[in-house]
């Protein structure tokens, strides 16, 4: 297993270290309500980002899901066609399964789709305390089987559909693989999993080193976790921890990113290597002086959108 070694010591990033700063003044998420955090976050994190990149295309449709209408979001890239048949990615927002939208995550599948040339689908899934596990993976596989069987529509190559999300959005990318592939589809030629949540143990060194102090903390890993899972059992489930799946065999190939100040850190890791034991082509992503969240504040902390241009190089790699 890859491990970031304490003789290794790795400095933070200063405008991660300046985002920390400004973040230790304002009370912290898990002392709210869900609701008071959804609200906080919505107004919070588009101050971290930048001006919204023009895309060819935007446009807001609805699936077929187990409870109801899914809101999805359309992204073509710049200087695309309409004609052309882009490669797709699925794209599930982190946000711990309690907040997260559509919105906020606007930026961001902005510039995965122009980065990478794919038209990307960004899902609306239920969240949680409202709506308990299992909820969210049933919603983003409902999302994933209707994007795939109405990919000619939407302009998308039903052969190069890849799945991605960051933080519980990547657990929900790893979960909807597994599916995937128990069902025997839709086809998921490759899953991006960005700082993902695989297992809830919370257990790992990596909680034990960044558990405090930068951003994700412990306590809020804990609060998310209780307003998703039901029982402490749940947390043992593949659905809830892809990481202990009986099997990790023939799923989709995979980049995973990881930060070296993240509290997730270690379970990353641990997932890459074993989808590499599993035969799964695998590849990891580095980015040790960064915090859990980076991607989603390009303004704040500006080395997020050369993270950005990695992810997108790895999938027009997998997609080619």
């Amino acid at each position: 297993m890859n491990h970031f070694s304490k003789e290794a010591a790795h400095t933070l990033d200063p405008q991660a270290a300046q985002v920390l700063a400004a973040m230790a003044n304002m009370p912290s998420l898990d002392t709210m309500t869900p609701a008071d955090a959804r609200a906080t976050s919505a107004l919070a994190f588009p101050t971290m980002q930048g001006p919204k990149p023009d895309v060819a295309e935007v446009r807001d449709l609805t699936a077929k899901g187990p409870a109801g209408a899914i809101r999805l979001r359309l992204y073509r890239p710049l200087d695309s066609t309409a004609a052309a048949a882009l490669p797709g990615l699925v794209f599930f927002h982190g946000g711990g399964w309690v907040i997260g939208d559509l919105e906020i995550y606007d930026n961001l599948c902005r510039l995965l789709a122009n980065a990478s040339g794919h038209a990307v689908v960004s899902v609306d899934y239920r969240l949680a305390p409202e709506h308990k596990y299992p909820a969210a993976a049933d919603d983003a596989f409902a999302a994933t089987r209707w994007i795939a069987a109405h990919a000619a529509e939407l302009g998308i190559d039903a052969t190069r559909i890849a799945v991605a999300g960051d933080s519980a959005g990547g657990n929900l990318a790893a979960v909807v693989s597994l599916m995937a592939r128990d069902a025997g589809g839709p086809h998921i030629s490759h899953q991006l999993l960005l700082y993902p949540v695989v297992d809830m143990s919370s257990e790992s060194d990596s909680y034990r080193a960044n558990g405090q102090d930068y951003f994700l903390t412990e306590a809020l890993m804990r609060w998310f976790g209780n307003h998703y899972l039901a029982s402490q059992a749940e947390r043992s489930q593949w659905r809830a921890s892809p990481l202990l799946a009986s099997s990790l065999a023939n799923l989709p190939s995979a980049t995973v990113l990881v930060c070296g100040f993240d509290p997730l850190r270690d379970e990353g890791l641990a997932y890459a290597e074993a989808l590499k034991r599993a035969g799964v082509a695998t590849s990891v992503l580095r980015i040790e002086n960064q915090i859990h969240g980076f991607l989603m504040m390009d303004a704040a902390i500006p080395a997020a959108q050369s993270a950005i241009d990695e992810c997108a190089a790895a999938l027009r790699l997998a997609q080619a």
